[in-house]
């Protein structure tokens, strides 16, 4: 919940002043839904930046007073959309269930969703990551085909390394990536290689590299490192 349309303009302005145009990457924006047209806006000369939006209801419209749609985020300029981001599932109550219903909306509105997954501390201790990840990924595309499974985005987000300072190490986070590859390989066979895996948790300039060079981690999911326009773009030129 940061950044006004004002406000992420002139990040916009900041930023791009340090990120020239890119052809072997796609930086994405997820800005709050108010700020969601702005940031469209400002970016719309360049194809290698996408908006996208934080959250979406799982109904096309209706009585839902304070949500937003999937159609009224595409309408405003969201190519993709995030699900099951650790807040929205601990602080916001998301279950697995609603997860499912919003990815199936994303695809529905012709939005590509990134499916957030992780554990907490205690369940790490527990020795339960394999089976937290595992369920939330089978839950979150239980509504898919195979075919929009293959065109979705995943991101593993560890809820004890988010905002602590605490960062998996490289080996940490390529294992679960490896768990979800290999979920992914049962629903979308050789597709699988094809849906980008991001880690997310504690990601800064200086862990960026050394996130990005373990096997299995095809991007970053970046959280209060990108308030800081000269530092997410140093990170998003890694």
């Amino acid at each position: 919940m940061n950044h006004g349309p004002t406000d992420a303009r002139e990040f916009l302005r900041a930023f791009l002043a340090h990120y020239p145009r890119q052809h072997d990457r796609t930086a994405l924006f997820f800005p709050p839904a108010l700020t969601l047209h702005a940031v469209a806006e400002a970016t719309r000369e360049r194809p290698d930046i996408v908006t996208g939006v934080q959250n979406i209801h799982w109904e096309d419209k209706g009585a839902y007073t304070g949500e937003v749609s999937a159609s009224m985020a595409r309408d405003a300029g969201a190519r993709v959309v995030l699900v099951g981001h650790s807040e929205r599932r601990h602080l916001f109550g998301e279950t697995d269930e609603q997860s499912a219903k919003k990815c199936a909306a994303a695809v529905r509105a012709g939005l590509t969703p990134m499916l957030c997954v992780g554990e907490t501390l205690e369940q790490r201790e527990r020795g339960e990551t394999e089976a937290v990840v595992l369920r939330q990924f089978k839950a979150g595309v239980a509504g898919l085909s195979a075919a929009q499974v293959s065109d979705m985005l995943l991101a593993y987000e560890p809820v004890w390394a988010i905002g602590t300072g605490k960062t998996a190490t490289p080996d940490d986070a390529s294992a679960v990536h490896v768990v979800i590859r290999n979920a992914l390989k049962v629903v979308v066979e050789d597709e699988a290689g094809s849906v980008p895996i991001l880690y997310g948790g504690s990601v800064n300039r200086g862990n960026a590299k050394l996130l990005l060079s373990a096997p299995e981690i095809a991007g970053l999911l970046v959280g209060g490192a990108s308030l800081d326009p000269g530092g997410w773009a140093a990170i998003a030129r890694t």
